[in-house]
């Protein structure tokens, strides 16, 4: 039998690389990547080789190939070196609330998961900008990834002090069901509420035309805020701090589907709506889902004064010296 030559083989000597990297892009397809995006992507950004891969098209072999052509020493696998954790100076078991720390437990509160094993953390949405927002309030480095599904992206960290924390506060792995009250302090509660209403919630405008037919003056514009929870006692407590704090009462009811389990929703509609919108966004730097926020925009400054309530429905957006009932 004859013996097979090293490139019959699928080997391929250094002069024989060296060579191949100066022949044309239609000859060597790698040659058609660019250096500066791929430094970009994987320096810059700290994407993975895949990753790098699946951005320009083709496999993480050529990938490495490519980095080798370069002269370029790809890292050693594993998690980054300072990544996946919150940083020690910035979080430490006993330390102080801030703004940051209570919204993204809110987020952790409806839409975060807790792993079962080795204190993982992850965050997953449809809203790029949002996880963007968590890894500024907790310092991360981690890729923001799409899921395999494609319909969503997803962070995930590891960090056993945060976890540990949160377990704490009385988050739990699989919590959408047993999620009930949480230790969260009153001065930084609506940070907490507003990154639920980030998570699971709902900022609503809408045109209610249903008596123009009657007078065609007859035309309001809505707002309402929601929030939806598999946990009948997680919205109880949410309603019970909010009428506490704000004087704002909102209503809790069931939504049924069949075959699946109830969802309970507490909204907040009309006057009580534009009040709780206002506090939740008091300050105009606070991290926020900017769509959202920019739904509850018009509602933040009054559309005027009156001394008394008119008569009919109030206009939303104005103030009144008295109160509305």
């Amino acid at each position: 039998m004859p013996r097979l030559q090293p490139e019959a083989r699928g080997y391929i000597s250094s002069r024989q690389r060296e060579s191949m990297a100066t022949l044309p892009t239609e000859t060597n397809p790698r040659a058609a990547i660019d250096e500066a995006e791929l430094r970009e992507l994987y320096v810059t950004q700290r994407l993975t080789i895949t990753q790098v891969a699946g951005k320009f098209g083709v496999s993480p072999t050529t990938i490495a190939r490519r980095f080798r052509d370069l002269g370029f020493r790809p890292r050693r696998r594993g998690p980054l070196p300072g990544t996946g954790r919150v940083q020690p100076a910035w979080f430490e078991r006993g330390a102080e609330w801030t703004a940051d720390l209570a919204y993204v437990v809110g987020l952790m509160a409806t839409d975060g998961n807790l792993s079962r094993k080795r204190w993982g953390l992850s965050l997953a949405t449809n809203d790029v900008d949002l996880l963007d927002t968590v890894r500024r309030c907790l310092h991360l480095m981690n890729s923001i990834t799409p899921d395999t599904n494609g319909r969503c992206y997803h962070i995930q960290w590891r960090d056993r002090d945060f976890y540990d924390w949160l377990v704490e506060l009385g988050l739990t792995p699989a919590k959408s069901l047993t999620l009930g009250p949480l230790i969260v302090p009153d001065e930084y509660f609506t940070d907490f509420f507003r990154g639920c209403i980030d998570g699971d919630g709902t900022v609503l405008v809408y045109t209610d035309r249903y008596h123009a037919a009657k007078r065609e003056h007859y035309v309001y514009e809505r707002l309402y805020v929601s929030l939806v929870s598999a946990s009948r006692p997680f919205l109880n407590w949410i309603c019970a701090k909010i009428s506490t704090l704000v004087g704002v009462d909102g209503v809790i009811d069931e939504r049924r589907t069949q075959g699946r389990r109830s969802l309970w929703r507490l909204r907040y509609a009309k006057a009580d709506s534009i009040r709780l919108i206002g506090w939740m966004y008091y300050a105009p730097n606070v991290p926020c889902l900017a769509r959202k926020r920019a739904k509850a925009e018009r509602f933040l400054l009054p559309l005027g004064y009156s001394p008394l309530r008119p008569t009919g429905r109030p206009r939303v957006g104005w103030l009144y010296n008295t109160a509305v009932t």
